[in-house]
């Protein structure tokens, strides 16, 4: 395949004019994301002068524990919403909590503010990525707009301090968090011009309280999901020794520059932009599992060539490294979540997702970082890759390396209430006062054993205990 074909392969969901506007949308706000994480720094410097790094840290923790206790809030109560009109909401909200950044006066105003901002961004997120598949249906498009999404984030992470520094030239530090409010309302102005695909209606069954619960308890009872979380426990250990120790570790122990820090920060993310751009045509041939286990494997061999004490450019090689390895894991994560849920349930299995992935993060990385106080940057990297490896023998066992997406099982007889249409498992008679389908009223289940491609939903509670038909 040729380089023009290549390119053509991978922006491929771009021709498609609604995954445009997302797409747009969502650089944009990651742009102003980054430019505020910038502005939030020198602020909390301003405010809290030497104290600065432990404002930062608590700022993280808040963000941490909102994306963890709200999100699958918003998953499991996000069908009773149309999407596009949610979608804009959270931006306009978060629009306008950025732009009170500014005025704060106190330190606790701040995190006031983080949590709110973080809020608001739970609820946008996992409903925004749950959208992507019902925009792009084929499995091959979509894998290629997780990897422009990867790239999107790797990107941000590497260009917003450098576009940070070029605005400040220009602009004070406050101004940045108008921009970011400014890309917030671009957002939803792109959300709003896009056309979704209609939404089936869902009645989810019980309580308020259960539909909350719901995508967690769905997620955790699925077990590719549950193997994937286990990757994701790898993920956390990798990206909090890149992200809290990198400094502390090249300037400290290698004695070098701030440039050096940042140089081999880029390293990381340009292992993980090229490992976003091959996993494309590697998961036309490849399943995703022994992708992500092998991504799993690349990070903890980066982590155990650490604790050899290697020199500033030994460094190098092995942050490129590491950064393949969570790319390998992370990109691919939306198919996994997409082919374990219905598509009336994606909000809630992507919200449960985000929140229990974000969960990892907010236990590894405060540990990481401690542990870099109290133990030599070559011990903290060893135990942190015992992690990964641990982590990843448990994702083999929970995650079974025959995983059938059509499985035989059987539905014990029931009488209900719900939202449905006439099919095959739905066959029933009526006294005429119904209505039209989809409908609801009680009816009846006969004991039936049958096959089809199996998710967790209001039908579907347990796991069966086997794949074999």
């Amino acid at each position: 395949m040729t380089e023009e074909n290549r390119k053509r392969v991978l922006l491929d969901p771009l021709r498609n004019a609604q995954f445009r506007k997302l797409f747009s949308a969502q650089v944009i706000a990651l742009i102003g994301t980054g430019l505020s994480t910038v502005a939030l720094t020198l602020l909390a410097y301003e405010l809290a002068g030497d104290d600065a790094t432990a404002v930062l840290g608590t700022a993280l923790a808040v963000k941490m524990l909102a994306y963890v206790g709200f999100a699958p809030v918003a998953g499991g109560l996000a069908h009773r919403f149309p999407r596009r009109p949610f979608l804009i909401i959270m931006d306009l909200l978060r629009a306008v909590t950025i732009l009170a950044i500014p005025f704060v006066t106190e330190v606790w105003q701040i995190y006031i503010l983080i949590f709110l901002l973080s809020l608001f961004s739970a609820g946008f997120k996992p409903v925004f990525d749950a959208t992507i598949p019902d925009i792009l249906p084929d499995e091959g498009n979509y894998t290629r707009a997780l990897s422009l999404s990867r790239l999107a984030y790797d990107l941000e992470n590497l260009l917003s301090p450098v576009l940070a520094a070029l605005a400040l030239l220009l602009f004070s530090y406050t101004e940045l968090f108008v921009m970011n409010s400014a890309a917030f309302l671009l957002s939803a102005i792109l959300v709003g011009t896009a056309t979704l695909p209609v939404r089936d209606k869902v009645q989810r069954l019980g309580s308020t309280l259960a539909q909350i619960g719901f995508g967690v308890r769905a997620y955790l009872k699925t077990p590719r999901l549950r193997g994937l979380l286990a990757l994701y426990i790898g993920v956390a250990a990798a990206s909090a020794m890149v992200i809290v120790n990198t400094v502390v570790y090249v300037r400290d122990s290698l004695g070098g520059s701030e440039s050096d820090v940042a140089w081999v920060l880029a390293a990381s993310g340009a292992g993980s932009m090229i490992a976003a751009l091959t996993l494309p045509r590697l998961l036309d041939f490849v399943p995703d599992r022994p992708v992500m286990l092998s991504g799993a494997a690349f990070m903890a061999l980066g982590l155990g060539l650490i604790a050899t004490s290697p020199s500033m450019y030994g460094v190098f090689p092995i942050w490129f490294l590491i950064g393949v390895g969570w790319s390998l894991v992370q990109t691919p994560a939306g198919r996994v979540v997409n082919r374990s849920s219905a598509a009336a349930d994606r909000p809630a299995y992507f919200s449960a997702q985000f929140a229990l992935s974000h969960a990892c993060w907010l236990v590894l990385y405060p540990v990481a970082g401690q542990l870099a106080i109290l133990w030599s940057m070559e011990s903290v990297a060893l135990m942190l890759s015992a992690v990964v490896v641990l982590s990843t023998i448990l994702s083999m066992v929970l995650w079974p390396h025959r995983d059938d997406t059509e499985l035989m099982h059987t539905h014990e007889e029931d009488t209900h209430i719900h939202l449905h249409i006439h099919d095959a498992h739905h066959s029933h008679s009526h006294d005429g006062w119904e209505g039209p389908e989809p409908h609801s009223h009680p009816h009846h289940h006969h004991p039936v054993k049958h096959a089809h491609s199996y998710v967790i939903d209001d039908h579907h509670s347990t796991w069966p205990g086997s794949s074999t038909p």
